[in-house]
């Protein structure tokens, strides 16, 4: 004991180095965790988006040693519910990434923050026009437009994807589409049970429903955010979707992962779905093309799915070195070289002017097809009216699909 003890009290014995070391070890181990800067981000991409985000965060922290992004996948609405309760709350992620229709609530409720005074001018510049989402806000100098979301992608819209193997040539009309739906679908093993489907989409949500009411002469709402449902063009829209489900085009129920799973397995002729979805078909080994929405032949309108950005945005709460690093990555996952990924895997319209500007880009025949859809779609208003619009329509719709309302 004494022995250790008098080794203790020398100042240069081996004991004494070892702990002088430990401790510089441990005080420089917490200098450095209190030097990194943790980042989250909170998203709503499909299964077949993640990997290749998730693969760009890591090279930003390859980048950026001192940095750690944690990224997070919520469904759609609880995206929207968590973040609005958690920022609300003075929390929430300093980034969150969603369809353009997320941001004039969120923007109303002050959780996200202005972008144009935050970023560079010319990154801002370097994006076209289509995927920046800009909101009118009234002040004491008069309105000013003010940036709340840079997309990485443009589109978000839905379209017509068929299986080559079963529907050479897709359909133009809805006349034809009816019948070449029931002429490819039916009973293919003889085993008496319907086991091929001409026709599947998540026709339960509205979102799906829209561009068949704007075939139909309707739309969601004017130019002043009033709802325009209560129409002509809406109960002949809601008879037409019930028309395709009796005569057996659709299934009488199918959600949205019934559909992806009958078109993946070839046990659907055709879908409807976005751009989102495109990479996991290729991935499924579908060969598979894109077209319009086809035309309604009552009307002699296109269906006109709904076209917006896809992006992110800056949780309000994010303040110095977060909201900086916070941006960076924004930039980083807002680039022509992480936006040319996802067109590569996936066929999405990036959101860059650079990224647009590749031969990987520029010859992609998905992109030209999807460009086809893209000229009879609507912008989707940006505008908090539309939140209230999707929620009331849901309960209406899915009540007449139930046969517990007439259109």
């Amino acid at each position: 004991m004494k022995s250790f003890s008098s080794s203790l009290s020398s100042p240069f014995s081996p004991v004494a180095v070892l702990c002088a070391a430990a401790a510089f070890s441990l005080s420089s181990c917490t200098r450095e965790e209190e030097e990194r800067t943790r980042i989250n981000l909170w998203h709503q991409m499909a299964l077949a988006e993640r990997s290749i985000l998730e693969e760009a965060v890591k090279e930003f922290e390859r980048r950026h040693p001192h940095v750690d992004v944690t990224v997070l996948y919520r469904e759609t609405e609880e995206l929207r519910s968590g973040f609005q309760n958690s920022a609300l709350a003075g929390g929430g992620p300093e980034l969150v990434y969603g369809p353009a229709d997320q941001v004039a609530p969120f923007a109303a409720m002050g959780i996200i923050a202005p972008l144009d005074d935050l970023l560079p001018r010319s990154f801002i510049d370097s994006q076209i026009p289509k995927a920046l989402t800009y909101l009118v806000e009234k002040g004491p100098g008069g309105p000013r437009r003010r940036l709340y979301q840079v997309g990485d992608r443009v589109g978000n819209h839905l379209a017509l994807v068929y299986n080559r193997a079963l529907v050479p040539e897709p359909p133009r009309t809805t006349d034809e589409l009816i019948e070449i739906a029931r002429r490819v679908g039916g009973d293919t093993d003889g085993d008496g049970r319907r086991d091929r489907y001409g026709l599947v989409f998540n026709f339960t949500e509205p979102f799906f429903f829209v561009p068949f009411l704007a075939g139909f002469g309707g739309w969601v709402m004017d130019e002043e955010g009033n709802p325009t449902l209560n129409t002509p063009a809406a109960i002949k829209a809601f008879r037409f979707i019930l028309k395709l489900r009796d005569l057996g085009v659709i299934p009488r129920e199918c959600d949205y992962e019934t559909s992806e799973t009958l078109f993946k397995e070839g046990r659907a002729a055709m879908t409807i779905n976005g751009d989102w979805a495109w990479g996991g078909y290729r991935k499924a080994g579908i060969d598979f093309g894109i077209a319009r929405i086809p035309k309604v032949s009552e009307t002699g309108l296109w269906p006109a799915p709904m076209v917006s950005p896809k992006g992110y945005s800056l949780n309000r709460n994010a303040k110095g070195k977060k909201r900086d690093t916070a941006l960076e990555l924004l930039m980083f996952l807002t680039s022509a070289e992480v936006e040319a990924r996802f067109t590569e895997a996936l066929g999405t319209l990036p959101g860059s002017k650079a990224a647009n500007e590749l031969p990987q880009v520029k010859r992609n025949p998905l992109l030209a097809a999807s460009l086809r859809q893209i000229e009879v779609g609507r912008p989707m208003p940006v505008v908090p009216e539309l939140r209230a619009v999707w929620d009331a329509m849901r309960p209406s719709y899915q009540g007449i699909l139930g046969g517990t309302l007439s259109p």
